[in-house]
């Protein structure tokens, strides 16, 4: 099927955060993308209701935005299209009238905590309607497994996420359960947390905490967010306290990467590490083929024994990717990052490393080993001292146009990989 121009953004934009003169913008990403990744964002104001619109920003890569001029008193609306190589979608549904403030700011970002309050739970799959329980609202996003929502408790009135998952076969079903067996074992602030499970026919729901600040990686290309090597360091130490409490479980992930380190919100720094659908409790001789290529442990490579070090690999691979926006394995193909892995091809001789401190590139150097035994465990990168030295670094902004070239080249590579994939099945049938 050819690519044509994505679909409008899911629902209208609303304000995140307001001030006397800047409005903060944020909206859903489009439902479909037209068959070609979407490369940008176009935002539109209007001053009179909606008569006219004035083109605000013409390339904004995440989904959200500073609109900076506005003026106290007045009211603004807004209308976002998405962007991909084929054209422009139409615009999104219209903002509400928006009133900067000083101090004014979202209803649902004042409620959201940044951690949510632990209780211990044991969830049961329930054979019964999710929808008895729960009010199904808008799409928040979909991949292979299924679909996301965003829904409420109709008891309680909260927010959470309902996930969608098709479980035709018992293979299917028993891949979901063990998904929430692990999800039991893992109640921690820095890890998604699983509140409710229900199964009817083919169908199974798991009700999630709702996390509203996207990818890690959209939150740091941002125009607004200043990434600098000690932000870095605040991020790795909360990605390493998640896995740490995973590895005192006795769980590896093992499928690390950037799209499954989610922000709590859209203007925090707080993450939680997500999908835990590959993970698997730890034991003697296990052997894994699953993963995604660029993140991959050689031992995962080469198909020999995981251990706790697998997944410390991984958080060296993204800890590279975060100060650099260069992926140290990444090549033109599956076959030759594989490669790249195996004969361990990295190096900090690109000039972006110049700015960056030793203690950053030994932090590094000490996970991305051969051996999967010599590398860092979790209590020694956080007890490491760049993870625990203030001032790291020269407090310089690092460069965010190598990362964005990065995200886009991913989200072409998923893409590609997607059409390569749904060929393969057509072959089949």
């Amino acid at each position: 099927m050819p690519a044509e121009p994505p679909e409008p953004p899911a629902d209208k934009p609303f304000a995140a955060k307001c001030t006397k003169d800047t409005i903060n913008l944020v909206w859903a990403g489009t439902t479909y993308d037209g068959g070609s990744i979407v490369t940008g964002y176009m935002v539109e104001m209007s001053e009179d209701g909606g008569k006219k619109w004035k083109n605000v920003a013409k390339d904004v890569f995440s989904t959200s935005y500073a609109c900076k001029g506005v003026t106290e008193g007045k009211k603004y609306q807004f209308r976002v299209s998405c962007i991909n190589a084929k054209g422009k979608s139409k615009p999104s549904a219209i903002s509400d009238p928006i009133e900067p403030c000083e101090g004014d700011a979202d209803k649902d970002e004042e409620n959201e905590p940044d951690e949510a309050a632990f209780e211990p739970r044991d969830v049961k799959v329930q054979n019964k309607d999710v929808k008895e329980f729960y009010e199904i609202r808008e799409e928040l996003g979909r991949g292979k497994f299924g679909t996301v929502n965003k829904c409420i408790a109709k008891e309680s009135k909260k927010t959470w996420a309902a996930k969608f998952i098709k479980a035709e076969k018992p293979a299917d079903k028993e891949e979901v359960e063990h998904e929430i067996e692990i999800m039991m074992i893992l109640q921690h602030p820095k890890l998604l947390q699983l509140y409710d499970a229900f199964a009817t026919g083919s169908n199974m729901v798991m009700i999630l905490e709702y996390v509203s600040g996207g990818e890690l990686f959209d939150r740091v290309v941002d125009e607004e967010f200043e990434l600098t090597e000690a932000v870095v360091v605040f991020l790795m130490r909360q990605i390493c306290e998640g896995v740490k409490f995973m590895h005192e479980k006795g769980v590896l992930h093992l499928d690390m990467k950037p799209e499954n380190i989610l922000c709590v919100r859209k203007n925090s720094n707080k993450i939680k590490i997500i999908d835990f659908g590959l993970a698997q409790k730890y034991t003697k001789n296990l052997q894994v083929s699953c993963g995604t290529p660029e993140f991959l442990a050689p031992e995962v490579v080469s198909y020999d024994d995981v251990a706790y070090g697998t997944d410390m690999w991984s958080v060296g691979v993204i800890c590279y990717i975060l100060l650099s926006g260069f992926s140290p394995f990444m090549g033109d193909n599956e076959g030759e990052t594989m490669s790249n892995i195996l004969k361990l091809e990295w190096d900090f001789e690109d000039e972006c490393f110049d700015e960056i401190s030793d203690l950053a590139k030994q932090f590094i150097e000490n996970l991305l080993v051969e051996e999967k035994n010599d590398r860092l465990t979790c209590p020694q990168c956080l007890e490491s001292e760049w993870l625990t030295k203030k001032g790291v670094g020269t407090g310089a902004a690092l460069s965010k146009a190598r990362l964005k070239k990065y995200i886009i080249k991913r989200r072409w590579q998923k893409a590609f990989n997607a059409v390569r994939a749904m060929i393969r099945v057509k072959r089949i049938i």
